[in-house]
């Protein structure tokens, strides 16, 4: 079989999305690969096709048990033979899946970290056949990384101890530092880098001033109509719970969901929320890095993240079937002052430089008068040609000036301070500061000191901050955040171009004239049908409703309307082994909208994967 005939017929794809194929046909020749794609991008065929047609097992480190159940059930519900090995399991459960990985019955098994590197799992792997590694959210190997976890620094030993066997790292948020530093960690140096972009177009990304978060988030909620699923992100515990309770007197099916929680309340919300049975789930960040429910149609972030890469990673837990979503953040500054105690408070400095650049463009990025895709796609390296059209800013543009002078000012003071310092001293510089640093650096004798004392620093703060979105200036991580000049900057210095910027705007809750917001997902009475079929025989089966089918594919059946077998397989992720488990009761439930019944006898019988 093919690699195309093993996506079409096991998981139901008629194409493969950009980088998929090579990185498919680069594993199961033996190569390794590092791999930077967007949630809902499809990391996961990455490795998964190559597992089905490489020998043995693969292993696949997962950092959360929910995540790796997920996986399994949706492997198992197309037909493949998967299992994950971790502290859930009892003693039985746990012989049976070693048993089944010494008989070579796996072809793939999801473990975590810290059980994967034990000695005696490791003296367990030299006693079978190991087809790949898979190390999945491969940013928690990295101290620049958001999410950074000690136990993921042993994997690095992997490529000594198995030094045949393929390995693949991947990940959906890393910026250039983290990159570098997951390839170095675990010994990929010649391994080739596949970045298939960040962007999530079907999102819609809004910021909103924080005036009365109750309310607004009342209001975002009745807007969109009843029924669809989300999250809400809030900092502390306390308010997770408050909001929770709150939304549940208001009608909805919330709950909360935080560390502090017992661990059998936790799963019981996490699995209500993956059935359906749940409609919002009020979290702390401890909540959904390994969810992989597909139709989350909106986030909402009620406090401010405290980096780029979370709101990103968080955000992205919306539309992973493609079709439309939400992202909305509720933007205040005392949720600033809050973080930068906490990041402050702890003991280790150079952490905490990094943290708090990180909370910096976390604030520049809320605070963005250009486009919101331009400035998050911007902070990974990522250039957009134009703007997306899917933000709150390009659906209600502030007003724009001619800031051709103060940019050319602004870029002329970085390269006479020698483009050593960060946005603070520049701006110090500009409006004319007496303070001592400057004279004793000698930069009130630059040309460029004293030429914007009459621009306030608040607005010198934004006019830098979008020189930065839009490439004309970079922050230096590495090196305490310095601003230093791109190529870009060289015609705007040169007086060779003029430059259109925004004036600072706070956005107001919601502005009269916005966009109004387009339903997420079909209102037609048939697909209400399929969902409604697909949580029957989800909760018959035990399984999460997306494993059954996503969103799309029921959106895709609802247009398309198949009345044979054939054509069903025509639906995007439909596959001969959802053929003939569910093909015939969706046949029958589109077939009573016409009037008529599917045809009989033309189901195949299950295929062997």
């Amino acid at each position: 079989m093919t690699t195309h005939e093993t996506l079409k017929t096991v998981f139901g794809y008629g194409a493969f999305r950009p980088y998929q194929e090579e990185i498919v046909e680069g594993l199961i020749r033996g190569g390794d690969a590092f791999v930077l794609m967007p949630t809902g991008g499809g990391k996961s065929l990455c490795y998964q096709i190559p597992a089905l047609h490489r020998e043995g097992t693969a292993l696949v480190v997962s950092p959360l048990i929910s995540l790796m159940k997920d996986q399994v059930d949706s492997l198992t519900a197309n037909g493949v033979a998967a299992a994950f090995y971790n502290s859930t399991l009892g003693e039985s459960e746990s012989r049976r899946v070693l048993a089944q990985l010494h008989a070579g019955q796996l072809k793939l098994l999801y473990v975590a970290p810290e059980r994967l590197m034990t000695d005696s799992f490791l003296e367990r792997l030299r006693g079978i056949a190991v087809s790949l590694f898979a190390v999945d959210e491969a940013h928690c190997i990295s101290q620049w990384g958001h999410d950074f976890r000690p136990e993921y620094m042993q994997l690095g030993r992997l490529r000594a101890l198995f030094p045949g066997v393929p390995l693949i790292a991947l990940t959906a948020t890393a910026d250039s530092q983290t990159r570098a530093d997951i390839v170095h960690r675990l010994g990929l140096e010649g391994a080739p880098w596949y970045i298939a972009g960040f962007d999530r177009p079907n999102i819609r990304y809004t910021v909103t001033e924080k005036v009365k978060p109750f309310a607004q988030l009342m209001s975002f909620l009745r807007e969109r109509g009843e029924g669809d699923p989300g999250i809400v992100y809030a900092l502390s515990r306390k308010r997770v719970e408050s909001v929770a309770c709150r939304l549940a007197e208001a009608g909805f099916r919330a709950a909360p969901y935080h560390a502090g929680l017992p661990d059998r309340e936790r799963r019981s919300v996490q699995e209500a929320f993956q059935r359906d049975d749940l409609q919002i789930v009020v979290a702390t960040v401890a909540f959904g890095m390994g969810i992989d429910k597909p139709n989350v149609r909106f986030v909402v972030h009620y406090d401010l993240p405290r980096n780029v890469e979370s709101y990103y990673q968080e955000t992205g837990r919306a539309g992973r079937d493609g079709l439309p979503a939400e992202a909305l953040l509720l933007f205040g500054y005392g949720d600033v002052v809050v973080a930068k105690a906490l990041i402050e408070s702890g003991r280790n400095r150079e952490q905490n430089r990094i943290e708090l650049h990180k909370l910096n463009a976390m604030v520049g990025l809320a605070e963005a008068v250009n486009c919101r895709r331009r400035v998050l796609l911007g902070y990974f390296g990522e250039r957009l040609s134009g703007d997306c059209g899917n933000c709150d800013i390009c659906l209600d543009p502030p007003q724009r000036f001619d800031a051709t002078e103060e940019a050319r000012k602004a870029l002329s003071c970085v390269f006479r301070v020698g483009q050593r310092f960060g946005t603070g001293h520049v701006i110090d510089v500009l409006r004319g500061s007496t303070g001592e640093r400057v004279r004793q650096l000698g930069h009130d004798r630059l040309s460029t000191y004293g030429i914007g004392r009459d621009i306030p620093a608040e607005s010198w703060g934004s006019l830098l901050r979008q020189l930065v979105h839009l490439g004309y200036l970079e922050q230096d991580l590495a090196n305490y955040s310095v601003l230093k000049l791109t190529e870009a900057a060289r015609p705007l210095l040169r007086g060779e171009q003029r430059l259109i910027l925004a004036r600072p705007l706070v956005k107001a809750a919601q502005k009269k004239g916005a966009a109004k917001r387009k339903a997420a997902i079909p209102d037609d009475d048939l697909f209400q049908a399929l969902r409604a079929l697909r949580k029957r025989i989800a909760d018959r089966e035990g399984v999460p409703p997306f494993v059954v089918f996503g969103d799309a594919a029921l959106t895709d059946m609802a247009a398309r309307r198949p009345a044979t077998a054939d054509e069903l397989l025509l639906v995007s992720g439909v596959g001969r082994h959802k053929l003939g488990k569910y093909g015939y009761e969706f046949l029958r439930e589109i077939a009573a909208f016409s009037g008529g019944a599917p045809e009989s006898g033309q189901y195949p019988p299950d295929p062997e994967t």
